[in-house]
């Protein structure tokens, strides 16, 4: 026969699996968030590293003449010194690049492709990273339970994003 167990030790016993049961939610909701904003980052720093890394690469502008489905090209003429000018560089096509316009721009190394520099360039780089931080802050909201820090991850994120908006 098999002994019955006191009734406090089937009390703790429960407690101690909820307890764990709760870390587990909890670190696998922050994994998840963290993943969520390391993805924004990793996504936003391939532009961003050329436009706010800019000693030592190209800069100049480009005048905008004709646009396909997802690329714009047109002359490049450099500002800084060591650059040469260019017949023709490609920018991303996006809501930010119309033809006819002229936009600052850096160079990207070894290549003829351009992306855009100063502040419109610099927010829109991390636009992605504003996406990342509205998605994660449902994650915490939710997963964590944490609502009050969603909210300041949520701000951050449209702040962002309305910064990109109003200035590209």
């Amino acid at each position: 026969m098999i002994p019955a167990m006191p009734a406090t030790a089937s009390v703790s016993a429960r407690q101690a699996s909820a307890a764990a049961l709760r870390f587990g939610r909890l670190a696998a909701m922050g994994a998840v968030a963290v993943l969520i904003l390391v993805a924004g980052v990793w996504a936003s720093w391939g532009t961003a590293q050329h436009v706010m890394l800019t000693k030592g690469r190209e800069s100049g502008t480009i005048e905008v003449t004709r646009c396909g489905e997802d690329t714009c090209t047109g002359p490049y003429t450099p500002i800084s010194e060591g650059s040469k000018a260019r017949a023709e560089v490609v920018i991303e096509k996006t809501v930010a690049v119309r033809k006819g316009e002229t936009y600052t721009v850096v160079v990207k190394p070894s290549s003829d492709d351009v992306v855009r520099s100063g502040p419109a360039g610099i927010l829109y780089a991390w636009v992605p990273l504003g996406g990342a931080l509205l998605l994660a802050s449902v994650v915490v909201a939710g997963g964590l339970g944490r609502t009050r820090g969603a909210w300041v991850i949520a701000g951050a994120g449209v702040a962002l994003l309305t910064a990109a908006f109003v200035t590209v």
